[in-house]
Parts: structure tokens; sequence; C-alpha cells
């Protein structure tokens, strides 16, 4: 599914119309499609790393000489390593998720045809544009694999078939370029961030992750503390943007904008749903009016199919939602 309009941009509609398709056959090929949730890069040491990492890579594309990629692509590499000693299993969550949109994204750059110089422009005002989005947890893997596939394709045309669902990308790429990693990573980061905008980005994170805790709060008060109406899923399809979603703690993830589907009927949320951390629930406020198969809320709409309603279960004052015994 693609959302219209399509970009008017060739290369730009060819990369999107690819990375979808490829999407479709991505199973086929022994790729399991994983929604996995990288919150941990919605924190402060998360981000900070990521976005030296992005900006490593900015100039890794954008180097005149070998020596040049290999000390930009070395330290892109260092910082991704360092990222990862913060917070335990980030290493494969990020990963999964690479193998599912940065493999998807990184064959839409190679379908589309860019030149170099195209194809560069692309990689920096992507990046660029990344870094304004309110989180990444979901959206940082439309950027990393896509330059690091994108380098190793002007040296390996078949990098990718090389792989498998079981492959670790950063070891992949590490060994493919034959880059050395420092052991001594803190000592190795302390030297060379400043080159990468370091002390701005660093401030800049501190600033946000205050900010970002009152959000949080709010939040879970909405949909944890407060009365709320749960829904469990039963067969769930779901659409979201990726780029502004908020991770809660322990609770789940805070989707702004998300439509699901599922046999009891359509949800559409336009002010935020909390999902939870294994995607088998979603909460929103509590309903504040019925209009036939129409429940209305704060932000949202739920259309029910026949067979369900919602009770309040007179306890925590919270709704469910529920099938008639016609249909148990």
């Amino acid at each position: 599914m693609i959302m219209l309009p399509l970009p008017k941009n060739k290369q730009e509609r060819i990369n999107l119309l690819a990375h979808e398709s490829f999407h479709s056959v991505q199973p086929s090929l022994g790729f399991t499609l994983k929604n996995v949730e990288n919150n941990h890069l919605d924190q402060r040491d998360g981000r900070i790393y990521l976005r030296l990492e992005l900006e490593a890579l900015k100039k890794v594309i954008q180097s005149f000489s070998e020596k040049e990629l290999r000390l930009h692509l070395t330290n892109a590499l260092t910082f991704r390593k360092y990222r990862n000693t913060f917070y335990k299993g980030s290493n494969i969550t990020e990963n999964q998720l690479e193998l599912n949109e940065g493999i998807a994204e990184f064959t839409g750059v190679i379908v589309s045809g860019r030149n170099k110089t195209q194809a560069t422009t692309f990689f920096v005002n992507g990046i660029n544009d990344f870094f304004a989005n309110p989180t990444f947890v979901r959206s940082f893997a439309y950027y990393t694999t896509p330059v690091y596939g994108y380098l190793l394709y002007n040296i390996d045309k078949n990098w990718n078939k090389k792989i498998t669902a079981k492959t670790d990308l950063t070891n992949y790429f590490t060994k493919a370029f034959n880059i050395k990693i420092s052991t001594d990573l803190k000592k190795t980061i302390e030297n060379i961030s400043n080159n990468y905008n370091g002390k701005a980005i660093i401030q800049e994170e501190l600033e946000r992750e205050e900010k970002t805790k009152k959000l949080i709060s709010e939040y879970k008060l909405k949909f944890v503390d407060q009365p709320h109406f749960e829904i469990r899923f039963e067969k769930m399809n779901v659409s979201f943007d990726p780029r502004n979603i908020i991770p809660i703690e322990d609770k789940g993830t805070v989707y702004p904008n998300i439509r699901v589907t599922d046999v009891w009927g359509i949800l559409t949320v336009e002010n935020g749903a909390l999902m939870s951390p294994n995607w088998d629930k979603i909460s929103v406020s509590s309903p504040v009016k019925t209009e036939g198969s129409k429940i209305f809320g704060d932000g949202w709409i739920l259309e029910l199919a026949d067979g369900y309603t919602i009770e309040n279960n007179g306890v925590n004052d919270n709704y469910k939602l529920i099938r008639s015994r016609l249909i148990q």
C-alpha cells in the first residue's frame, strides 16, 4: 500500500514503488517482516550516537578520496558500536528493522537509477530531513542501511543476495569494508565526536530530553493511570506514520496517528493511542459518545462490526471490547 500522491520526482517515485514492492516479496526471500520497536533511539544517548553515526555517513558519501571515505566510515561504525553498549539487545532490534525497512529502502535506491551526484544529494538531504523527525525509533533504518549498502554495492553488486534473515548487518558491513574498530570505544568517541558537530548535538539532546519527560508523563496519565479504553487484537492490520511515535517506558509506544482494522471493525486515531510492547492490544482514551455502530473519543473513532460492543468493567472504569454471544 502506498500513500498518494506519488512523488513528482521520477527517481523518488521509482524509489518508493520499488521499496514497497520489495516488501511484498520479502517473506518469500526468507525475511520475516518484523515491526520491532527501537525505543532506545528515543532516549538521549541513543539519539546522540545515532545522529553522530549519520553525520559521519554524510561525510562518507561526500568523500573525494578512499582514505577520507574509510576514515569517516570507520567513525560511523564506531558510533554505532558505542551506541549499542548503552542498551542491552539494541544491536538485535536495530538489525531486525534494518533487515526489514533498510534492505527495502536500499533496493529502492538502487532501482531508482540515480547517478552518483543524484545519489549523494538524495542521501545528504534525506539525513538532514530525518534529523527533524520527532522520533527516530522506526525511521532510522531508511537512512543507515541504504548508505552502507550503496557504498558496498559499488564494490560488490551482489552483496545483498548473500545475506539472510540471520545476518548481523553491522558485522557484515564491518567485515566487507575491512574496517578495524578500536577496542577503547569511549576514548575514541571523545576524540572524534566534535568532528561531527558533537557538542551541539549533545546540547540539543539534553534540552529535548527535558521536554520529552513532560510529554511522556502526560501520555502515561492518559493511557495508563486514568480510565481508558483497551482494545485487544484478533486479526489486526495497521497503518501509521513512523516518524512521530513516542515510547512510554515499558508500557508501549504512543502513535499520534494510526489506523487499525480487525474483525471487530476500524479504529482511526488522530490524537494518540498506546500500542502495547508486544502488539497485542491498543489503548485510547475513554469513549465520550455513541452513534449507532460508531464510538467516539478524544481524537478517535471506532466503527464496530456486527456482533461487537463495548462495556465498562465497573472496577477501575476502564472500557473493553467484547463479542456478543452470537459470534463467540
